[in-house]
């Protein structure tokens, strides 16, 4: 098993956020209009492209998924399992709020803003489509950016470590199933097959894939492994980037039509995140865990792994639904929304530790 020190040692090395993570939310504003651009000026290459699919997955799209996916797994150490109960009531934290208030939460405030407060402002024919977005996004708990997250806070990095391998083992199970409850309960038509093969294209093979290329890596010895993650990074955040043209040059009449939209979806977003991370801030304070737990577990409660959402969205509603494209609000936003929590947590430590201890 490995040890706290050991888990401590294999997280990732970078401190500070790369260049391609702090402009994250100008590389995909760029996307919008690179992939709006095309898409008018050349529409039959990416119609030929929407028609690669075999079985309902797009294979571009799927190799670039996995392109994306598979480096944010390579973090995550499974042997950090062992030191849960090291923190126990920061991860209870982190599950309460990971998957039994988020996705729930979402869709409740999808309900209220997409199918009343914006639904005349929206196309009727995509309110479906949006609320089944807004779900998706929110029962992905976030994975790799977390780290990034945590060290700006000063976060404990065993704790951040472990709470992400829980996490990540308990959405290998629990995604299709929550996923499935509440698009059946927002009266969403679930299509269960093309759901199960979208977890184990997106989840199940590439946590293989990735545990077995960590450890060939780890027997290296730390610094190969260091140096194959700083390689491969720019790679992922590239296949995103790529597969968000792709997106925006199906959805980019739709969008002409109404530009209002990416906003009238960015609200609930901004609600949720604020709602799950101000919430496992507070209930840690009140179980009277450290700061230092407190603050990674608040930031995983309000952040999301975009990229599985995004390519779930596709693969069940398709590159031109309202799904899709609200998952790509979430990428859009992620970074500035995210710096915001940071900063709010790190600047209200001192409210936080004057309170009495709980043992």
């Amino acid at each position: 098993m490995t040890t706290a020190t050991e888990s401590a040692h294999t997280m990732p090395a970078a401190s500070t956020m790369s260049v391609f993570e702090r402009y994250l939310t100008v590389w995909v504003l760029l996307c919008i209009v690179a992939g709006i651009a095309l898409g008018q000026f050349a529409p039959t290459v990416f119609q030929a492209i929407g028609r690669l699919e075999i079985a309902q997955v797009n294979l571009p799209v799927g190799l670039l998924i996995w392109i994306m996916i598979i480096p944010m797994l390579l973090k995550v150490d499974f042997g950090a399992l062992g030191q849960v109960k090291q923190h126990w009531r920061g991860i209870g934290v982190t599950l309460f709020v990971n998957w039994a208030v988020k996705p729930f939460s979402m869709a409740l405030l999808a309900w209220i803003f997409i199918r009343h407060v914006f639904a005349d402002a929206l196309p009727a024919d995509q309110l479906d489509s949006y609320v089944a977005g807004l779900i998706l996004l929110a029962a992905a708990p976030c994975t790799a950016m977390v780290f990034v997250w945590s060290r700006l806070t000063g976060g404990d990095p065993v704790f951040t470590l472990s709470q992400v391998a829980l996490n990540d083992t308990i959405m290998v199970f629990a995604f299709a199933p929550i996923v499935g409850l509440l698009l059946g309960l927002s009266a969403i038509t679930v299509p269960w097959d093309t759901l199960l093969v979208s977890v184990a294209l997106y989840i199940v093979i590439p946590v293989l894939i990735a545990q077995v290329w960590r450890r060939t890596l780890l027997r290296r010895g730390q610094a190969a492994f260091d140096a194959a993650l700083a390689r491969i990074g720019p790679l992922s955040i590239a296949a995103l980037l790529l597969t968000l043209v792709l997106l925006f040059a199906f959805q980019g009449q739709a969008i002409l039509q109404q530009p209002l939209v990416i906003a009238m979806l960015a609200v609930p977003i901004l609600i949720q995140v604020f709602f799950n991370s101000g919430l496992a801030y507070w209930l840690n304070r009140k179980m009277g865990e450290k700061h230092n737990i407190a603050c990674p577990s608040a930031l995983i409660g309000a952040s999301n792994f975009f990229e599985l959402a995004v390519a779930a969205a596709i693969s069940l509603f398709g590159f031109q639904s309202g799904a899709a494209l609200a998952t790509v609000v979430g990428v859009l936003i992620e970074v500035p929304v995210m710096l915001l929590v940071v900063r709010v947590v790190n600047q209200s430590r001192g409210w936080y530790e004057c309170r009495p201890a709980t043992h």
